[in-house]
């Protein structure tokens, strides 16, 4: 299968995940400052998602454009991952209108933990179809960063119910660390022309 319509139809499902999210956003009553006060959970946790969504949207550009083949286990993979994106309005809804409550926080938490997982199985299976010599295996080295979100995640949820500030300064810690530029695909890829392939 040409990846080309896996990438299409994943790139319209992430639209629409942030049409919603943005949809939640309602306009207040007020014709003052003081009426956008009760916006700010809701603003807050909106610009976090929109955050993961962009990250997640901008990984799996760069991860399929170190991919040739498409086979049906990726397909399910990606649909998989895209399942556990597809929460993301709803619990960032959840959560804003109860600003940050433990529980609406905790489940936010591990919807992101399982959008990491998903993101990971599908990384694993690309790798599995393109072998151990593949150029995104190659790109991705260690992938600290990848082992390293499941676990702060899992620690946000917990502490949800102690300190769900905490569990959010962890959610934001994680954005931002995935913020700062990651150019490992992208230099395995200057290594080979534009489609991915290396140059022998």
């Amino acid at each position: 299968m040409n990846k080309g319509r896996l990438e299409a139809f994943s790139d319209g499902v992430i639209a629409v995940i942030i049409t919603i999210m943005v949809l939640e956003l309602h306009a207040p009553h007020g014709e003052d400052v003081h009426a956008l006060a009760s916006l700010v959970p809701v603003f807050l946790s909106y610009v976090l998602s929109f955050v993961y969504v962009g990250l997640y949207w901008n990984n799996h550009h760069h991860m399929f454009h170190a991919t040739h083949k498409v086979t049906g286990a990726i397909l399910w993979a990606n649909l998989h991952l895209l399942f556990w994106m597809s929460l993301f309005p709803f619990t960032t809804a959840w959560m804003s209108e109860n600003h940050f409550a433990p529980v609406p926080s905790a489940l936010y938490g591990f919807v992101l933990l399982m959008a990491a997982i998903a993101y990971r199985l599908l990384q694993q299976c690309i790798i599995a179809v393109e072998g151990p010599d593949s150029l995104l295996h190659t790109a991705i080295g260690s992938d600290w960063k990848g082992k390293l979100s499941p676990v702060l995640y899992f620690s946000a949820i917990v502490l949800s119910f102690v300190s769900h500030w905490i569990a959010q300064a962890i959610y934001a810690a994680v954005a931002l660390m995935w913020l700062v530029p990651d150019r490992r695909i992208e230099r395995a890829l200057e290594g080979g022309d534009g489609y991915g392939e290396r140059r022998t």
